[in-house]
C-alpha cells in the first residue's frame, strides 16, 4: 500500500465508550485497525461526562461508563443552548500507565484521544430543541496533530470544523422499516438531510444502504463509497483448538460439540426473534436453541411464545436457552460450537453475525432482507424472512443433513475472506485517495 499523505483522521467514541460494545463499537475498531494498517495515525473523538474538557484525562475515558450529571436545571437549558454556537476538544495521549477494560474491548488502537464533556449527551438535546447541530473544533496545542478529517461512525448531530467530515450510514431502516425502531423518526430525517448537505462524503457498509442513501436522500453515486465491513477475532482466541472450545461449551453450558442453533445479537423486531422460536418449536428437532441477546426497543413481541411456553414448563420450551449477555470470548465459543446460526433477520444495512459466524465455522441460516444476500452470497441457507414455514423446513434440514452442513462451512470460510481486515483496510485507503486524503 501506498504512504498516506493524512498526517491523522479523528473518529467519534460514541458507541466505543458503551460499556458493552455494539455493532458500530466493532466497525470504530476495525477502522481504526485500517487506518494503521495504511500509514494513518488514527485519534478518537470522546465526550464523557465532565465539567471542565481541559481537565478530562484518560482515566476518565476508562473510567466505568456514567451518565451526565444532571446538574442544575439553569446549567443544563445554557449548555444544550450554547452548544449550536460550537465545543472545543482538548487531546490526551494515551499512555500504559492507565488499563483499560478488557470486556470493552480494551484501550483503542489510536494515537491521541480527544474529549469535550458531554459532547454527544448535549448534542443530541441541542438538535431535539433547537434543530441545530453542534460544530466541533480541537484546540491549537503543541502535542498531538489537529485531525485533517473526522469519520463518524454514526449518525450524529456533529461536525468537524477545518477538517474533512465523512459521515458512515450503516442503515435507514428507521426510514426504511419504521416499525421495527423507536426512534422520532421526523427528527432522524432531519438529522439524515443534514448528513447528506454537510458531509463532504459518506462511507457505507453495504451496497444496499448506498442505494437506499441514494433513493432516500437523494445524494449523488459520486459522494458515497461503499467499504463493506470485517472482523478481526484476537489470535489468542482464535488459536484454541476445537477440543478446547468443545470442553468449554460442554463444561459450562452443558451443550455438545455442534449439537445446537444459536442465535446472537440484540432482541428487537427487526432481527425477527420471534419468527426464529416459531419457526424452531414448529419444527420438532431436538437439538437445543440458544439465544444470546439483551433486551432492547419493542421486544416484547420478540419474545412472547418463548416466554409463554418456558412459564408453561412445557418440553419444547425446555429446549430454548436464553442468555442477556456472554464475555466475547465465550461468545466465540458459543459460535464456533452451534450446529449452525439462524440469523434471519428483516432487514440488515450488513449483517455481522453473519460474517463471524462463517469465519469461525459455522453454517448459516440467513434472509433475503437488506444486505444479508450481499454478506452471504452462495454460502448460506437463504430464506424469506417473513416465511415462517419456510425457516422450519432450513432449521430441520441443518439439523439432519450433515452434508449440507459441511457444504455451508466450507463455502463459509471462502466467502469470509472477501471481508477480510486486509480486504477492509484496501477499501478505506480507496476512499481517502478518492477524496485526496490519502
Amino acid at each position: 500500500m501506498t504512504e498516506s499523505r493524512v498526517s491523522a483522521i479523528c473518529i467519534d467514541g460514541f458507541n466505543l465508550a458503551l460499556p458493552k460494545g455494539s455493532g458500530i463499537a466493532t466497525y470504530s475498531r476495525n477502522l481504526l485497525t485500517a487506518f494503521e494498517d495504511i500509514g494513518i495515525s488514527g485519534q478518537v473523538l470522546y465526550g464523557p461526562p465532565a465539567k471542565d474538557s481541559r481537565k478530562i484525562s484518560e482515566v476518565t475515558l476508562a473510567d466505568a461508563h456514567r451518565e451526565p450529571a444532571k446538574g442544575k436545571k439553569l446549567d443544563r437549558f445554557k449548555k444544550t443552548a450554547m452548544s449550536q454556537f460550537g465545543r472545543s476538544a482538548y487531546p490526551i495521549v494515551p499512555s500504559d500507565d492507565v488499563i483499560w477494560s478488557s470486556r470493552g474491548g480494551g484501550r483503542p488502537p489510536a494515537d491521541c484521544f480527544w474529549a469535550a464533556g458531554n459532547l454527544f449527551h448535549y448534542a443530541h438535546r441541542c438538535f431535539q430543541a433547537y434543530g441545530q447541530v453542534t460544530p466541533v473544533s480541537f484546540a491549537e496545542n503543541e502535542g498531538p496533530a489537529r485531525p485533517d478529517a473526522v469519520q463518524w461512525t454514526a449518525t450524529l448531530p456533529l461536525y468537524a470544523k477545518s477538517a474533512a467530515n465523512i459521515y458512515t450510514i450503516h442503515d435507514l431502516i428507521p426510514l426504511r422499516l419504521p416499525h421495527t425502531t423507536m426512534e422520532d423518526k421526523q427528527r432522524y430525517l432531519r438529522m439524515c438531510e443534514f448528513i447528506a448537505k454537510k458531509a463532504d462524503h459518506i462511507s457505507v457498509v453495504s451496497e444496499t444502504t448506498k442505494n437506499d442513501v441514494i433513493k432516500l436522500l437523494g445524494v449523488s453515486a459520486d459522494r458515497i463509497t461503499n467499504t463493506y465491513q470485517s472482523v478481526s477475532i484476537p489470535h489468542s482466541i482464535l488459536s484454541r483448538s476445537a477440543a478446547q472450545v468443545a470442553l468449554e461449551v460442554e463444561g459450562v453450558f452443558d451443550l455438545g460439540w455442534k449439537e445446537y442453533f444459536l442465535y446472537f445479537g440484540a432482541i428487537e423486531p427487526k432481527k425477527n426473534v420471534g419468527r426464529i422460536v416459531e419457526a424452531y418449536l414448529a419444527s420438532g428437532v431436538e437439538r437445543p436453541l440458544v439465544i444470546v441477546g439483551g433486551r432492547a426497543w419493542l421486544e416484547e413481541g420478540e419474545v412472547a411464545l418463548l416466554d409463554q411456553v418456558q412459564r408453561d414448563g412445557t418440553r419444547a420450551g425446555k429446549r430454548i436457552r436464553r442468555y442477556d449477555y456472554m464475555p466475547y470470548s465465550m461468545l466465540v465459543s458459543l459460535i464456533r460450537g452451534a450446529r449452525a446460526t439462524l440469523f434471519p433477520s428483516l432487514y440488515e444495512g450488513f449483517g455481522l453475525p453473519v460474517l463471524e459466524s462463517m469465519l469461525l465455522d459455522t453454517a448459516v441460516l440467513t434472509s433475503t432482507g437488506g444486505a444479508l444476500p450481499e454478506v452471504a452470497g452462495d454460502a448460506a441457507m437463504m430464506v424469506d424472512p417473513y416465511d415462517v414455514p419456510a425457516i422450519t423446513r432450513g432449521i430441520q434440514a441443518l439439523a439432519l443433513d450433515d452434508d449440507l452442513v459441511d457444504d455451508l462451512v466450507k463455502r463459509g470460510l471462502a466467502r469470509a475472506a472477501a471481508f477480510s481486515p486486509q480486504a477492509h483496510a484496501e477499501r478505506v485507503r480507496a476512499m481517502y485517495a478518492g477524496l485526496g486524503l490519502a
